[in-house]
């Protein structure tokens, strides 16, 4: 029998006896302020007796009997249930899910919170506190070694992506090449497009706002979601499985243990854009004025067995869950890309815009078009309060496959540009579509509720470096990587601005 299909039919009967459990359902409540704050390190750091202590708590989690709440496979399970529309849910036939929208940091930052404290509880250490799997730092860019170990090992990853290959944060199912310095510096230059000039605004590095109703629906994954987070998922599983199991797909991707490292990282570099935002509240901005993202809810079984509702609201504020990360540096804010071509040199380009017609262009190709730039001529004071934004809209995937793209802006010499990748200022982000790796689940008479993507790009930083900011249009190449966009159209580019 198929594992995923039995994985499948498991992930449904598990949500199908949640849904109809007479457990008792409770509102969360953050842990006692006088819970001594736990402290998750960089991987890379801790010593022995810190692996031993996690080694032991995970072995301990996966020999818990299989209809544990803390079993492991049922805490991977979780993941599975909700984000990859494996089972219906009730007065609805959209697809749940926490991936694409406003909902992907604060489901994983829950998530791995009640994971950690679940650990902790099985080897009875109240300050237990999960690693972080530090690839933002050229220490860091390796899998961790200890991951490959006992009860954190997992036989299901890229046998050439192992320690002690440098990782590629923006893989795209082809290995890029680079000696491991190249390959940090491409790392760094790819980080400061995806944290800094590419999401100044929190839609841009948070995701678009998901509200109930079919109207409500979208499809916009921030930046950070997008790579490093999807590519790395890939460049962790196996290329020996279908969909790249575990790591590569969602349906198993919780299977692996440093899913848990992954996303603490990825919980952690949050709070980092926060603070080059201007804290919390500033980087927030309408988010955290948003009943509509403030008091969505999810449940989970806490470290006590507890059937547990919890708010976006209550995710928000580290402090409150008694958690922290060991500072480190963020060398990527000091690898701004600079521009591979002189900037007058796209001002005497000949561009055409294309038509994308009415089912839009097959990204089998490279695209180029022009976009016309509908206010190249504001204020300072505009300039300052709102983001020019790049959107490529209406991303229609015509099957649960991997598909990515990159992004160029003024490329006009697009073999040099391309060369240098993320390194060139030129590059301006990149679109991931993981597997979800499970067949959706739908009741007969369901309408096929389908919502295409849009990956929207902060440009105005890259437009001054390229002194381009007063230009009437921009030239915008599209490139697919590694095969992947024969299945996917593109309904058209334009030009937005974000307050």
């Amino acid at each position: 029998m198929d594992g995923k299909w039995w994985l499948s039919v498991v992930v449904i009967f598990v949500v199908l006896i949640l849904a109809e459990s007479e457990e008792t359902i409770i509102d969360f409540e953050f842990p006692s302020p006088s819970e001594r704050i736990k402290i998750r390190r960089p991987a890379h750091l801790v010593d022995e007796a810190y692996i031993a202590k996690y080694t032991e708590a995970v072995d301990r989690m996966r020999r818990l009997p299989p209809d544990h709440p803390h079993n492991f496979i049922r805490q991977a399970n979780m993941h599975c249930i909700y984000c990859t529309g494996a089972y219906n849910q009730a007065n609805s036939s959209a697809l749940l899910k926490i991936h694409r929208s406003w909902f992907f940091f604060p489901w994983h930052r829950i998530f791995i919170y009640f994971h950690e404290r679940i650990l902790g509880k099985l080897i009875g250490d109240e300050t237990f506190a999960l690693p972080f799997w530090n690839w933002d730092s050229p220490e860091g860019m390796v899998i961790p070694g200890f991951y490959m170990n006992s009860s954190l090992n997992d036989v299901d990853r890229d046998l050439g992506h192992l320690p002690p290959e440098v990782t590629d944060i923006n893989f795209d199912y082809v290995e890029s090449g680079l000696s491991p310095e190249a390959q940090v510096s491409s790392n760094l230059a790819f980080m400061y497009n995806q944290m800094v000039s590419g999401a100044r605004k929190p839609e841009l590095f948070i995701g678009c706002p998901s509200r109930a109703g079919e109207d409500g629906a979208c499809d916009g994954p921030g930046t950070i979601e997008l790579a490093p987070h999807n590519a790395l998922h890939t460049w962790v599983g196996s290329a020996g499985q279908p969909e790249r199991e575990d790591l590569g797909a969602f349906y198993s991707a919780a299977r692996d243990p440093i899913f848990y490292a992954h996303h603490a990282n990825i919980d952690r570099l949050w709070t980092v854009w926060e603070d080059l935002h201007g804290g919390r509240g500033v980087a927030g901005g309408e988010f955290l004025n948003d009943p509509d993202w403030l008091d969505s809810h999810f449940y989970f079984h806490d470290e006590n067995t507890r059937l547990v509702r919890v708010r976006v609201r209550d995710c928000l504020d580290m402090s409150k869950l008694r958690y922290r990360y060991e500072e480190v540096k963020h060398p990527w804010l000091n690898a701004k890309p600079k521009p591979t071509n002189p900037p007058s040199a796209a001002r005497n380009t000949l561009r055409r815009s294309i038509d994308f017609g009415p089912t839009g262009r097959t990204l089998d190709a490279t695209l180029r078009t022009s976009v016309r730039r509908p206010r190249p001529h504001r204020t300072k004071k505009e300039m300052e309060k709102e983001e020019e934004v790049l959107v490529v809209h209406g991303i229609d995937i015509k099957k649960d496959m991997y598909v990515k793209f990159d992004v160029y802006v003024n490329a006009v010499d697009e073999a040099r540009t391309l060369e240098y990748g993320p390194e060139a200022r030129e590059f301006a982000g990149t679109f991931v579509n993981v597997r979800h790796g499970v067949r959706l689940v739908r009741r007969e008479g369901d309408s096929q509720m389908k919502t295409k993507s849009t990956l929207k790009l902060g440009i105005s930083e890259l437009l001054a470096d390229l002194e381009a900011d007063e230009d009437e249009s921009i030239l915008v190449t599209i490139v697919p990587r590694g095969g992947t966009g024969v299945n996917t159209t593109v309904d058209g580019v334009r030009i937005e601005y974000m307050k």
